[in-house]
């Protein structure tokens, strides 16, 4: 069995939104993805961005989105060529942290987006984010430059070509 078919990817949908609020208080989501609301109804609907809940064995246990990185003015990867998008994603349930999910569904995802003929992933983790570059790095992410602070706040910008 390969990393894929081990994750199921599904669109996250308004009967999710008390998991991902739920998943978004537990502390070792709020240290990287604050504390200021969870998604609602109108995020889901936002054209831009595709939302996911991520399972395995049936079990949903991650969220994970991908985006257009030229949905926003002035986006820190505006100037990566078209049709490249951005990736951002947590672990919700503490149980599952530490035993390899994250490389695993990431590194699942990566290969759907080329597979469709995105040319370029961006993520942009904080920079203190060790164990999450740790992780891009091992799926093939390197750093874009130095951490610069966005609207979104301190990131590490980081990408991977297929």
């Amino acid at each position: 069995m390969t990393a894929a078919d081990r994750y199921s990817f599904r669109k996250a949908t308004v009967n999710d939104l008390p998991l991902l609020a739920a998943w978004r208080s537990n502390p070792h989501v709020r240290a990287w993805w604050g504390s200021d609301g969870s998604h609602d109804a109108a995020d889901l609907a936002d054209p831009r961005v595709a939302r996911w809940i991520v399972s395995t064995a049936e079990r949903p246990f991650a969220f994970m989105q991908d985006y257009t990185v030229h949905g926003w003015e002035n986006h820190h990867f505006a100037k990566l060529p078209k049709g490249s998008r951005g990736i951002d994603q947590y672990i919700g349930d503490p149980e599952m942290i530490g035993v390899g999910h994250g490389t695993a569904f990431i590194g699942a995802r990566m290969r759907a987006l080329f597979d469709a003929g995105v040319p370029v992933i961006g993520t942009d983790p904080h920079p203190a984010n060790e164990r999450a570059i740790a992780v891009y790095r091992k799926l093939g992410f390197e750093p874009l430059g130095p951490p610069q602070e966005t609207q979104w706040g301190l990131i590490l910008p980081m990408t991977a070509r297929q």
